[in-house]
């Protein structure tokens, strides 16, 4: 009884957390069964029929990326590591003129559906859309891992739940559900949930932001001054250098993954293929636009909540608590609102992570489908029924995988475990998307070559590096197989993914399809064609 007690001055009562949750649940599967009706042609399943428009979807667009990652792990990362912890953020939310600058109109009116899509336009198609599929499998399994771990330490927390198979139990359960998303909704039903839970995690940290600053007399001052001495890190908790440190060392890790932050989101899969659920370019331009609005002020107020909870929770508490760095923002909840507040906080996450793994598999589903079913195996034959069939069955496969992987990864910091993938993500498609778009002479050869050579080096380097073993954060703790030094492979890996598509390209004897250049690069600038 004393222990139930004590859990539920800490988190809340779980009945009300789990009541909230599957009130929302419960809704949003009813908006995506209202919202798709019809799922017949391909380009319903994953576009949405390009029916959306720039604000709806720019809203999605910051609901896809605005993940456990950034409501979970950054908060956790700011009341623990302070300045360091903020300076994710920051990487995320520069890297979306990248986006609107230089990949998302072209982006859109090159392609259809995918990634693979524009890769292959006016290149060998099957190798080309071999390659991108599993460079989308790849990179979409590893941003999977951080929404899956998110889950498994946010039911740990709310649910006092603190065995290994009690957790993985419940990760089972949210990756069950968020497969139902996908095989039901399609890109339609997705993109509304992300459209509602983007409007309820704004309205969610803008409340617990507003009320933590009039707490300290709307005195950001204030919550700085008592976060700072109720560190272990004291004043240095405001000052570059509490995370990665001030070695050279820590300092190249803090480039290699400022990289991976500001070069990853323009590459990351399925915020890509968001750009196909709009009618025209402008509409993809108005996207990111409302996207990067919406992020900045989530970001501000994310800012305070994670400072608020290093000032009223205190690290030490969080660090203890079920979930670790991840639970800083529930605790800080219940702090301000009690059960009821931690339930509603504890719905939003988990809408968080559902709607961005469901995007996320819905991603996957798409590349395996459109890319290596209907134009590698059926050369291009497939009809829409069987290609939306291979989708769903692709999906179930998908989150199968995700299910495992977040059991194995369950207690890392999601927002690290997201810089992971957006290396991944920078190294494989960034490269070859803007040689694509822009380098005339680019061609086959190079564009495997900056694929396979990016993704290849960039998954070698982490399953050596200090994030998979060797340190008291690595996955595997109890083994040390590591030799690269840096937790981040960003600053080799993405240089050496465009050094391998230059080479590539100048060493092959392959020459490019100057008509197929022209064509494209008529249709990348005016979008003549982009529904064909």
């Amino acid at each position: 009884m004393t222990v139930q007690i004590a859990a539920e001055e800490t988190t809340g009562s779980p009945l009300i957390n789990v009541s909230v949750f599957v009130v929302f649940v419960l809704i949003t599967l009813f908006i995506v069964y209202k919202a798709t009706t019809r799922n017949q042609t391909a380009a319903d399943y994953y576009a949405a029929g390009s029916a959306f428009s720039g604000v709806q979807n720019g809203i999605a667009l910051s609901g896809d990326f605005l993940s456990a990652a950034s409501f979970l792990g950054i908060s956790g990362a700011i009341a623990v590591h302070g300045y360091d912890g903020f300076l994710y953020s920051v990487g995320w939310l520069v890297a979306w003129l990248v986006a609107l600058l230089l990949v998302g109109e072209r982006l859109r009116n090159t392609g259809r559906f995918t990634v693979g899509d524009v890769m292959a336009y006016r290149m060998k198609q099957r190798p080309v859309r071999a390659a991108a599929a599993n460079a989308t499998l790849v990179i979409t399994f590893f941003y999977m891992l951080a929404q899956m771990a998110g889950a498994g330490g946010l039911i740990a927390l709310l649910l006092n739940v603190h065995s290994k198979g009690g957790q993985a139990l419940v990760i089972t359960g949210v990756g069950l559900v968020m497969v139902f998303y996908v095989l039901v909704g399609g890109m339609k039903g997705t993109t509304w949930v992300q459209i509602i839970k983007a409007g309820l995690l704004l309205t969610c940290v803008t409340f617990m932001s507003v009320f933590i600053i009039g707490k300290f007399g709307f005195s950001f001052s204030a919550i700085l001054d008592q976060a700072a001495a109720g560190s272990p890190l004291g004043q240095s908790l405001l000052e570059p250098g509490g995370w990665y440190g001030d070695g050279a060392m820590d300092k190249l890790d803090f480039v290699s993954l400022s990289l991976a932050l500001v070069l990853g989101i323009s590459s990351l899969p399925h915020v890509l293929m968001r750009f196909y659920t709009v009618p025209n370019a402008k509409e993809a331009r108005r996207s990111v636009v409302w996207c990067s609005w919406s992020m900045f002020l989530f970001y501000l107020g994310i800012l305070v909540v994670g400072y608020g909870a290093a000032a009223m929770v205190g690290p030490d508490a969080i660090l203890e608590a079920p979930g670790g760095e991840n639970s800083a923002a529930p605790l800080l909840a219940f702090k301000v609102g009690g059960a009821v507040l931690l339930g509603v906080v504890a719905a939003v996450a988990f809408a968080t992570i559902l709607a961005v793994v469901a995007g996320l598999t819905l991603t996957a589903s798409a590349s395996f489908a459109h890319d290596v079913y209907a134009n590698v195996i059926r050369e291009g034959k497939a009809d829409a029924r069987s290609e939306v069939r291979v989708a769903r069955l692709t999906a179930i496969a998908v989150g199968f995988l995700a299910i495992i992987g977040g059991i194995v990864t369950n207690g890392q910091n999601v927002a690290f475990l997201v810089s992971l993938a957006l290396a991944l993500a920078a190294s494989a498609n960034l490269s070859t998307i803007l040689y694509t778009l822009y380098w005339k002479r680019f061609n086959t050869t190079g564009t495997l070559w900056s694929i396979y050579g990016g993704l290849g080096s960039g998954l070698i380097l982490i399953l050596f590096s200090p994030a998979t073993s060797g340190s008291s954060t690595a996955i595997f703790k109890d083994v040390d197989f590591h030799w690269f030094p840096l937790t981040n492979p960003g600053i080799v890996s993405i240089p050496l993914s465009f050094l391998c598509g230059f080479l590539g390209t100048v060493l092959s004897k392959d020459p490019a399809d100057p008509e197929k250049q022209a064509e494209m690069e008529v249709r990348a600038l005016t979008g003549i064609g982009s529904k064909a």
